[in-house]
């Protein structure tokens, strides 16, 4: 914690939410400086059980992570995506986290009351931090959205498919058709 008592890094947040009780069944981000807690639901577990059996297919396990931190650029960003694939011979940092750079593939399923994915500021830090193919799975609206090509803070590509649909991501870093038509909606 800085000096005057006020939290200033990512390490200081997580040292005061370690000592606060994260209700069961919620995990915690940090968002631009704010935490937010997000209730877990089975749907998104099937929806990333799903992406993690699809993605098996090509990658070994030690590759993929789910709920890990990952801290982003911006203004005090660290994320827990619901999956996310390392590149080949992926480090941890001294700190024990993984780098942004070695990620080449993230997915989230958003909560319930999340409105157009575009509107969140997870997508400016993910395309900032360069992360190559970065997943949104609406289970609500039932649409998934792939987001490629990173150039500053934003996307300059953008896919939406509607579940039932197959999500070419052939020539990007991820290099599969993810198939969407097994997602449950909310």
């Amino acid at each position: 914690m800085a000096a005057n008592g006020t939290t200033s890094t990512l390490d200081d947040w997580f040292a005061l939410l370690e000592a606060m009780p994260v209700p069961q069944g919620y995990r915690a981000e940090i968002i631009e400086g704010t935490v937010q807690l997000t209730r877990r639901r089975d749907t998104r577990w099937d929806i990333t059980a799903d992406l993690y059996d699809q993605l098996r297919t090509k990658y070994p396990r030690n590759r993929l992570k789910s709920d890990v931190r990952l801290d982003l650029p911006g203004p005090l960003n660290s994320f827990a995506p619901d999956l996310m694939l390392l590149a080949e011979g992926a480090e941890r940092t001294a700190a024990g986290l993984w780098r942004c750079a070695d990620i080449e593939f993230a997915a989230e399923v958003t909560p319930q009351d999340t409105t157009d994915p575009e509107d969140s500021p997870k997508v400016a830090a993910y395309a900032e931090a360069g992360v190559p193919v970065y997943l949104v799975v609406d289970p609500r609206q039932g649409r998934s959205h792939a987001y490629t090509t990173p150039k500053k803070d934003t996307y300059a590509v953008r896919l939406t498919v509607t579940f039932g649909g197959g999500m070419n991501l052939t020539g990007t870093p991820l290099d599969l058709v993810l198939e969407t038509g097994a997602f449950p909606r909310d």
